[in-house]
């Protein structure tokens, strides 16, 4: 039996979340460490991708945070803003945005100064078919806004892809070990990682990398992913029998008060619960939840893509919102027809083919 969370979000109340008004007020709340945080931040503090599955909640947990510590911090996010949606939901709520392209050097100098940088850029699906694109994403950005924001802290999201499959007995991958991932966008996020490496070294710019292991909600993420399947019926692959995930509520808080750890050279931290957890035990407990009997297809192997949190735990504390308790929400969220947003994780992909 998986137990309740401690702290944060209890069982009960994301059971009781049946609209997604409900759902963002549960995602943008912010918690006293996060309030006392925000308190140290000079200002304005820039979300650059912040039109993104994450960047919505997590500049509207900045400036509810910053409206929380009585500190009038401005928060601007920063987009090509494709979906024209996240952008008057960021405005309806006092968020300046700011619509750049980043690929464009002379689009970038158009952006307004900022003590600190949230960088949420990146591509991932569709690299099988456009593979150029997602390699010029992930590694001229990162140079063109390093040399604008050279005396700016910068928190830059990576991903748990950078290292190889690991063995699930060691606890996942860890931040001393090689990054020599299968794929062309594992290889394209690590060169990411390296150029913000060679800048924050080269011009002295604090930066922290985190790489981030599945952030969970109750509309996307590997856990809804499990859950779909099991409440349709559909087998579960095991092939990739092993996750590591993180409520998103507790990512986007973890990603704010990671600036306090940007240094110069740049630092790298894994972003996830410190839990490994077993796909077939999910699929399980979600059965047991949605009153469905899962399916499975294949058989588990000894790696997978997971990560061992422990060092950020360390340095910021354990994420409140444990697996038991997103297992709950998201239940009730299928139970009750909640939106999902179309965007599969492809857990089951071993072979680095986005």
């Amino acid at each position: 039996m998986l137990s309740p969370s401690a702290s944060g979000l209890s069982p009960l109340e994301l059971e009781r979340v049946e609209s997604e008004a409900a759902l963002d007020e549960a995602l943008t709340r912010p918690t006293p460490a996060l309030i006392e945080f925000v308190r140290t931040l000079r200002g304005p503090l820039l979300l650059l991708g912040a039109g993104g599955k994450m960047g919505p909640s997590l500049a509207e947990l900045a400036r509810r945070a910053g409206e929380a510590a009585g500190k009038k911090l401005e928060v601007i996010a920063a987009s090509r803003f494709s979906d024209t949606r996240s952008r008057d939901w960021l405005e309806e709520r006092g968020i300046r945005t700011h619509s750049v392209d980043l690929l464009e050097p002379d689009s970038v100098k158009t952006l307004p100064d900022a003590s600190d940088v949230l960088y949420l850029v990146g591509l991932k699906f569709g690299t099988a078919q456009n593979p150029s694109l997602t390699w010029a994403v992930n590694t001229q950005v990162p140079a063109y806004v390093c040399r604008r924001f050279r005396h700016s802290r910068i928190v830059a999201l990576s991903t748990g892809n950078v290292y190889p499959l690991s063995v699930v007995e060691r606890g996942g991958a860890d931040e001393r070990d090689a990054l020599t991932p299968l794929g062309e966008y594992a290889n394209a996020a690590v060169a990411r990682e390296r150029i913000f490496q060679f800048y924050s070294e080269r011009l002295a710019v604090p930066l922290v990398l985190l790489r981030l292991y599945y952030a969970v909600e109750l509309r996307y993420g590997v856990l809804v992913d499990i859950a779909r399947k099991v409440f349709a019926g559909e087998p579960i692959d095991l092939a990739n029998g092993h996750v590591t995930c993180i409520w998103q509520g507790d990512a986007n808080e973890m990603i704010v008060r990671a600036l306090a750890l940007a240094e110069s050279p740049a630092t790298a931290f894994n972003l996830c619960r410190p839990e490994v957890y077993r796909v077939r035990e999910i699929a399980r407990r979600l059965g047991e939840l949605l009153e469905r009997e899962p399916r499975f297809s294949g058989v588990e192997s000894g790696t997978a893509i997971v990560g061992n949190g422990a060092k950020l735990c360390a340095a910021l504390g354990s994420p409140a919102v444990s697996l038991d308790t997103m297992l709950r929400g998201i239940a009730h969220w299928v139970k009750v027809g909640g939106r999902n947003l179309e965007r599969p994780t492809h857990f089951e992909t071993r072979d680095g083919r986005y």
